[in-house]
């Protein structure tokens, strides 16, 4: 499968069904709404697949694209199309393992903008959401990519939801830190 990224340069994809790349109409909504906070953001890909968002942010003048997968060989690939992608003054890295094992050895990194697309079906969400707290910039927004028929809850520990969108089978959830009180 080819998927087609900015500027209409194609990335590489992972074969079968281990990964399930995010549709373009979700990316193309996604990087409109985040179009005026991309520069020079710190990104976060958290199971990152074919590394398509990663590769967005990238396109659109982030700074740094730090992604998470736990397949080695999503992770070679999504390394090659990040370098296909990367500009002299960005920095990426892609990192191989468990997002819940690798998120509190981020620190003391901070990310701008996170996105989070796990299986749908998993167990990840509570678990990864409730460890980024420590890893977000002040105004720092993460998005989670879920099935429309399982939706996010309104508050997940620190972070509480300010928007969501709905794209066919897709919904996306965005958090932002609770305000302190």
């Amino acid at each position: 499968m080819s998927i087609r990224i900015k500027g209409d340069r194609s990335i590489k994809t992972p074969t079968g069904l281990s990964t399930r790349p995010t549709p373009s109409k979700v990316r193309a909504a996604v990087f409109n709404i985040l179009q005026s906070r991309i520069k020079n953001a710190n990104w976060l890909d958290i199971c990152a697949g074919s590394g398509a968002m990663g590769a967005e942010a990238l396109t659109r003048g982030a700074s740094k694209v730090v992604g998470i997968e736990l397949s080695a060989i999503a992770c070679r690939i999504v390394h090659e199309n990040w370098h296909k992608f990367a500009q002299p003054e960005q920095q990426f890295q892609i990192i191989k393992g468990d997002a819940i094992k690798i998120l509190p050895k981020l620190q003391p990194q901070f990310f701008d903008l996170v996105y989070f697309d796990p299986p749908y079906q998993s167990d990840l969400y509570e678990p990864v959401l409730k460890a980024l707290p420590p890893l977000l910039t002040e105004k720092a927004l993460a998005i989670a990519e879920c099935d429309r028929l399982r939706p996010l809850p309104d508050e997940i520990g620190n972070l509480i939801c300010c928007d969501r969108r709905q794209y066919g089978q897709t919904a996306l959830a965005f958090y932002q830190l609770k305000s302190p009180v």
